[in-house]
């Protein structure tokens, strides 16, 4: 007999994980251990056998799309924007669009399999 897993992958998760889904029903914690909620990173990592795999696929992808920093597009003043520079100020990636893309990365991927080697001490808060 075959069994079968039932996966909520988050696209952006507050961590990696793979946990079992939990809810509440009147009042009670409802769960199966075969339903999951998983990043990511570790959805990749089941469906391929790499545990980086979600890493691999991003890492050429600062190359093939151009991050606009700057132009009319931006809000005066963006603290997202002025975060994401201070985190590629503090990176050891050389080339600004690089360093840019990475620092998206890092903000949104810090917990997942191979963005997590990326962070200098100074970054982990």
């Amino acid at each position: 007999m075959m069994t079968v897993h039932v996966f909520l992958v988050e696209a952006i998760a507050k961590k990696s994980q793979n946990i079992k889904w939990e809810t509440s029903v009147d009042n009670q914690k409802v769960g199966h251990m075969l339903i999951r909620r998983v990043s990511m990173d570790k959805f990749y990592a089941l469906v391929t056998g790499q545990d980086d795999a979600f890493y691999q696929i991003c890492m050429p992808l600062p190359e093939v799309i151009q991050v606009e920093t700057e132009g009319e597009n931006l809000v005066p003043h963006d603290t997202v924007i002025d975060e994401l520079r201070e985190i590629a100020k503090e990176s050891s990636i050389e080339g600004t669009d690089l360093t840019f893309a990475m620092a998206i990365y890092i903000l949104g991927f810090s917990s997942y399999a191979g963005f997590n080697s990326m962070l200098t001490p100074e970054m982990v808060k």
